[in-house]
């Protein structure tokens, strides 16, 4: 139990930026319409300082 509650401390400490830039989220969503037909496409990804990590869909 003390291990999660920890876990959970520094994990909103993590994302309050207490030490450090805080991550942040982001979501993309689209649609594009080609001769052969309607492809839709998503990416999420968070952002810490001037690294972007993205996994498109």
């Amino acid at each position: 139990m003390r291990a999660v509650l920890t876990m959970i401390a520094l994990a909103m400490l993590a994302a309050c930026g207490a030490d450090g830039e805080p991550v942040r989220p982001s979501v993309n969503a689209g649609v594009s319409i080609t001769p052969s037909g309607v492809h839709p496409s998503a990416s999420v990804g968070t952002r810490v300082g001037p690294v972007n990590v993205s996994i498109g869909l």
